[in-house]
């Protein structure tokens, strides 16, 4: 069975017509068809429970990410939380253990958090965007994270957070639609579905840049001010 088919067939398009075998589909139609099947998924996942979606990603072989990896890295925290923290994706030791931000990188978070009176699983939710680790740590790719995205906006619909901090400029362009830079989206407060989001430093990236560590606890605090509606 060709691609266009299995596409079709996905689709509920039956019976599948054929062409004749000097005839080839066009690409922008087999984009357009790809489109609407990615679409499709993306629907259904949005329809999903806590059980179903933790059970679609921890069998998701969307990308070619779940092969390399060890496992799959849900998320973890209150899934009834008022603050959700969304990172990029997993290191090398979230893929061990199957938790999001751990080593350094997590202890300099739950540091952070404690200091405005905030724990790892108390009114907290963590979560990344990509749900497996990269080979070698590398950035995330743009089919990546189209394929994996769509778990994540099914976690914020199911916990329907009161605030979203975005780490990293993976999270916060995924979220936001747009390539902008850290530096020009930090300090305002934009929206995901009605959600105020606010963006700031991947914890990694401050363990390499420590003088930034003062405008990531500006935009906690800023965050928290958020919150509170100060």
């Amino acid at each position: 069975m060709s691609r266009r088919d299995e596409l079709l067939k996905e689709m509920g398009l039956s019976p599948v017509w054929r062409l004749r075998s000097a005839d080839a589909v066009p690409e922008q139609v087999q984009e357009q068809v790809h489109e609407q099947v990615q679409g499709r998924k993306a629907t259904n996942i949005q329809e999903m429970g806590w059980a179903q979606l933790k059970a679609k990603v921890a069998g998701c072989t969307d990308c070619k990410l779940r092969a390399g990896c060890q496992q799959t890295v849900f998320g973890v925290g209150d899934e009834h939380a008022d603050w959700l923290l969304v990172g990029e994706a997993p290191g090398s030791e979230e893929d061990r253990l199957g938790e999001p931000f751990v080593g350094q990188a997590g202890k300099l978070l739950d540091n952070m958090l404690a200091a405005v009176s905030l724990s790892r699983g108390r009114n907290v939710y963590i979560a990344n965007v990509l749900k497996c680790r990269p080979p070698g740590n590398r950035n995330p790719e743009p089919e990546e994270v189209a394929q994996c995205l769509p778990h994540l906006l099914r976690q914020i619909g199911l916990i329907r957070p009161k605030l979203i901090l975005a780490m990293g400029r993976f999270a916060s362009q995924a979220l936001l639609g747009t390539d902008a830079t850290i530096a020009s989206l930090r300090g305002k407060v934009h929206q995901y579905a009605g959600v105020p989001l606010i963006v700031t430093y991947h914890p990694a990236y401050l363990l390499r840049n420590l003088p930034d560590k003062a405008k990531a606890w500006a935009d906690l605090r800023f965050a928290v001010r958020t919150l509170s509606g100060r």
